[in-house]
């Protein structure tokens, strides 16, 4: 390590320099002193604040007056709990993360400024030098900035969360984890997918609210089109009823009708309204019941 030392001239250039100013310092130490102890304070403030505030959305909890509205709510929501608290908890944090990064450089910066104004400096220079430096960075990370304003209106707006199943065009699986910059998901095969928020152009969320099971059901062109439907209403109607599937389809099955009609034979939809993610394992179900009830009453299927 080298070891500065300072010769006779410049210790004699600073003794004169803390001559000339020492009155100056004297002067405006104790309000520079001020204006960081108000800084942390207001701070402090402000973060604290900005916790209360996430840890009351992520505990869910509601002034006395909007309760009764939660609890009318609450039955009519088919998300699960534990995906809720989850999504509640994710977006709480990282919003949090957001607004107490922005609360600290607002602080600071105003009191930097408070600072070199009281110590008598010219703000015109750093003002103009920060711009430009603003402007190289603002072109240099473009993308960046972009894939954290997407991150922000995506957590704004509660587009999708973990544990949704979503179609974000270059990938579809379920969500794994969400911050500013990326999201990524797991897909039906295993691939762990981790896509840039800034890139995703469309979403499509297949969790959210309610789902519906579709089936299409082929028959022959001269099967009896009356009994067939009577019959698929039937074994829809019987897996409605059924206490293994309880909470997982939540409205009556209905037989839309004739859906296609082509030189193979006919195609005949049945839907039924589900809780998110019950959609896939209800059409399993179905299609097997319709397959057995098929074969049982003699109806031929279509190609």
């Amino acid at each position: 390590m080298g070891v500065t030392v300072l010769t006779g001239t410049t210790r004699r250039d600073l003794e004169r320099w803390f001559d000339d100013h020492s009155g100056t310092l004297a002067t405006h130490s104790g309000r520079v002193l001020l204006v960081l102890v108000l800084a942390l304070v207001l701070r402090a403030v402000l973060h604290r604040a900005v916790r209360r505030i996430v840890r009351t959305a992520v505990q869910g909890s509601v002034p006395v007056v909007l309760r009764p509205l939660r609890e009318r709510a609450r039955g009519t929501s088919f998300e699960p709990a534990g995906l809720m608290s989850e999504r509640r908890r994710q977006r709480g944090e990282t919003l949090g993360t957001v607004l107490r990064s922005i609360a600290s450089v607002t602080v600071w910066t105003v009191a930097g400024a408070m600072i070199v104004s009281e110590l008598g400096l010219d703000l015109t220079p750093i003002v103009a030098s920060a711009g430009i430096v603003g402007v190289a960075i603002g072109f240099g990370a473009q993308a960046i900035v972009k894939d954290f304003l997407t991150g922000i209106f995506m957590l704004v707006e509660d587009q999708y969360g973990v544990g949704d199943v979503i179609d974000a065009g270059a990938a579809t699986g379920t969500v794994e984890s969400v911050t500013l910059r990326t999201t990524r998901l797991r897909d039906i095969d295993g691939t762990v997918w981790h896509l840039r928020n800034g890139e995703i152009l469309r979403i499509g969320n297949k969790s959210q609210g309610w789902a519906r099971a579709t089936v299409d059901v082929p028959l022959a062109l001269d099967a009896d089109l009356p009994s067939a439907r009577a019959l698929v209403l039937e074994v829809a109607e019987g897996l409605w009823r059924d206490p293994e599937f309880e909470g997982q389809i939540v409205e009556q099955p209905e037989v839309w009708g004739l859906e296609a009609l082509a030189s193979g034979g006919l195609t005949l939809r049945v839907v039924m309204k589900t809780t998110p993610l019950h959609q896939w394992p209800v059409e399993r179900e179905l299609r097997e019941r319709l397959l057995l009830a098929f074969r049982e009453h003699g109806v031929q299927l279509g190609t």
